[in-house]
């Protein structure tokens, strides 16, 4: 979302972390049905989703970062 700080912070980490990302705004209905469908109806954003496995949020992707996990996941899907 636009006007989501957290969003925001989490786009800035990925790309100081040269991550490449796909941002998906949940500006319809479809959209707002996928998100719900991958994320087992999240009542958080962002959803942080990595070769079709839910991570989590924000908190959750930098914690993976710091202990090294989030590198392993990119490197093991060939990213």
């Amino acid at each position: 979302r636009e006007d989501c700080p957290v969003c925001s912070k989490a786009k800035t980490m990925l790309r100081k972390w040269n991550i490449d990302f796909e941002d998906i705004p949940l500006d319809n209905e479809s959209a707002q049905l996928d998100f719900n469908k991958v994320t087992n109806s999240a009542d958080t954003v962002p959803q942080i989703i990595i070769d079709g496995e839910l991570i989590g949020g924000f908190s959750e992707l930098t914690e993976l970062h710091m202990d090294g996990e989030l590198q392993d996941l990119m490197t093991r899907d060939g990213t």
